[in-house]
């Protein structure tokens, strides 16, 4: 027979999981546009000769943290979806032992 505390609680550690890969996600789009506003800003605040340059790395870099953010959070969203389904497989279990 199979206890309904551990599907509980494996269904909230599924929702952690799911909540901590959208916060993973956030925190690469706050850092992305740390990096755009950093290069943006650069040729205001200052009179750096190679300001245009320095400008275009920010923007690269912030590019570059935004795609690899949202590739991290497809694929870990993809594995959480996964590992939902060996949930599924304990509340049938639990299902069949019911009848």
């Amino acid at each position: 027979m199979m206890n309904k505390d551990l599907i509980l609680r494996e269904k909230l550690a599924l929702a952690r999981t799911v909540l901590a890969n959208q916060s993973t996600l956030l925190s690469f789009i706050r850092t992305s546009m740390y990096f755009l506003v950093a290069g943006v800003s650069i040729n205001n605040l200052t009179t750096i000769e190679q300001g245009h340059l320095i400008e275009i790395v920010f923007i690269v870099i912030s590019a570059i943290l935004l795609a690899v953010g949202i590739f991290n959070f497809l694929k870990q969203k993809k594995n959480i979806a996964d590992s939902e389904k060996h949930i599924g497989d304990y509340k049938m279990e639990y299902m069949d032992s019911k009848r």
